[in-house]
């Protein structure tokens, strides 16, 4: 079996610049991703519910990387396929190791058969700029604080476009980025986060006031996808949070930590 973790939406997504790539760092899920086995030989057969990648994909992807596996094949998600949660790069890095393919290689594969990927074929991938629609490694900026994440899915799932460049300029919050602590980094999710909405909507989206409401120092989203975290210090997320939560309208609720222990 082999088991890679996915993300929960971005603290920072958008233009490097109006006219620049795309870039993110992701927020790393660490606990909670996508596991994948495979038993006997023989042809490929791949299964899972739901499907994270179709027949098609997983061939095209072996065949990127010049390899081939045999057997039945099961892909279990932890995450709904389109949440913001990376579940199919997720299946795809897992699909690589399987097969002994790893790091920039599978990037490559990954974005030729998705064309935009995130970053977990990294360790470390929180600490990361990422170019998703080109598979590259900007810059290292260090790792993320300590903290811990109330998250929950707001709406439907919403599979990433690649030729959809239609984010916010953020190129201010990622030079502000690697000098900040926590709740410095909370308040530029939370402005990265404000300025996808108002661009790519929905315009009634509340985890503005939830996150007012709960006491968070911060909120994220998935960019694309309907993933939402409200972040914290570790050992501050009250009591009762997830049910406030489902209530103002978010399915899947949990919490999860995630960052650089000290």
């Amino acid at each position: 079996m082999v088991f890679v973790a996915g993300h929960f939406g971005e603290w920072l997504q958008g233009r490097l610049g109006p006219d620049g790539p795309v870039a993110l760092v992701t927020l790393a899920c660490p606990d909670l991703g996508v596991r994948v086995t495979r038993h006997g030989d023989g042809p490929l057969r791949v299964s899972g519910m739901p499907e994270v990648l179709a027949p098609d994909m997983v061939q095209g992807f072996l065949t990127a990387l010049g390899v081939t596996l045999e057997g039945q094949v099961t892909i279990t998600p932890d995450f709904p396929p389109g949440g913001g949660a990376g579940m199919s790069t997720a299946a795809l890095v897992a699909l690589g190791r399987l097969a002994g393919k790893d790091g920039a290689e599978v990037a490559r594969a990954c974005l030729q058969i998705e064309g935009a990927s995130d970053p977990l074929m990294w360790p470390g991938c929180d600490g990361l700029l990422w170019a998703s629609r080109r598979a590259e490694v900007l810059d290292a900026l260090g790792p993320v604080p300590h903290c811990e994440i109330l998250g929950g899915f707001l709406g439907a799932p919403e599979r990433t476009d690649p030729n959809d460049m239609r984010f916010p300029d953020v190129a201010d919050l990622v030079a502000d980025w690697p000098g900040a602590g926590l709740a410095g980094k909370a308040a530029l999710a939370s402005e990265s986060a404000r300025r996808c909405t108002a661009l790519r909507g929905p315009a009634d989206d509340p985890t503005v006031s939830l996150a007012r409401d709960l006491g968070a120092l911060g909120h994220a989203r998935a960019h694309t996808g309907p993933a939402r975290a409200l972040i914290y210090a570790p050992g501050t997320l009250p009591d009762g949070a997830e049910a406030q939560m489902r209530a103002a309208g978010y399915a899947g609720v949990f919490r999860f930590m995630t960052g650089e222990p000290e």
